[in-house]
This record gives structure tokens, sequence and C-alpha cells, in this order.
């Protein structure tokens, strides 16, 4: 199975009425040893930091034409807790509720981020302010330059 390498990173620029987008880079080895890297980035707008986080994730694995054994790497310690955690699959036996009956937020990209990791082996791991990882400064400044960018999209609930 090959080895990827995903840095993701969202960015809702603190309003959920303002810009938001996300940064996305992969990087993988082929058959002889050469790195290679591929860069993705969008901008919506009318969104929140979670589902640019969420998206970000979503792209990059949906991204891969093929089974791997991949390195999620995020600032989002909310996701990469979900999984390491098993939060989601409380919220899935739950009926994606929390406890005291709170309903979970975003559940349209959750069950899209759970089809597609379905093919893959996925570790996700969190990155604290991006220390020791150049590779999530790129995805922050893709996730900046993605927000910043003219060609917005609207991101409604249950669209994308």
């Amino acid at each position: 199975m090959a080895k990827v390498s995903i840095f993701t990173d969202g960015a809702a620029r603190g309003n959920p009425d303002g810009p938001g987008g996300y940064g996305v880079v992969l990087q993988f080895r082929d058959s002889k040893g050469e790195l290679h890297q591929q860069e993705l980035s969008a901008g919506y707008r009318k969104t929140t930091n979670n589902r640019m986080e969420l998206m970000a994730a979503i792209a990059g694995l949906e991204a891969l034409t093929r089974p791997c054994e991949v390195e999620l790497y995020s600032d989002s310690q909310y996701l990469v807790n979900a999984f390491n955690q098993h939060w989601i699959e409380s919220w899935i036996k739950k009926g994606w509720k929390r406890s005291g009956n709170e309903v979970v937020k975003n559940v349209d990209l959750w069950e899209r981020l759970l089809k597609a990791k379905e093919q893959h082996s996925v570790s996700f791991i969190w990155v604290k302010g991006h220390a020791g990882h150049p590779e999530n400064e790129r995805c922050d400044k893709l996730a900046t330059e993605a927000a910043d960018g003219t060609d917005l999209l609207e991101d409604t609930e249950g669209m994308y």
C-alpha cells in the first residue's frame, strides 16, 4: 500500500459570514523513491472553521486514486480527537448526538469524511501550531489564499 502524508488547514477568517478557505498538501514517494507533492485549495463563504477543517481533510482523502496508508496532519484538535479519542463512534451510536442529547454539527461532512477514509488506513495527527511541520505552514498559506480569493462559493448545511 502506498504511503501518503496529507497536511491540511482551514481558515474561516474568524467570521461565519466572512470568507473562508482550505489548503491541502499531499506528499508521497514514487516507486523510484522520488518525493512528489500535490497542492489543493478552495475558497468558500458563510461557513465556520470546523467546516473548513473537515473540508480540507475530505479534499485530501478524496484526491487519492487508490488505497493508501495515510498520515493526515491537522492543526484542528477537534478533528483529530474525533477519531483518536473515538468521539465519532460514540456520536454515531447515539444517533449523531453528544452527551446530554446535544446534536453534533456538520453531520453531512462527518459522513462524507468517513466515506472518504473507508478505503485507506488513516492516522490522524494533531500538529499544535504547525510546530515542526513546514508543510502545514504551506497549508496555512494555501488556506489564506483560498479565503482571500475572488472565486468564492456559498457553503450551506448539506451542500458541498
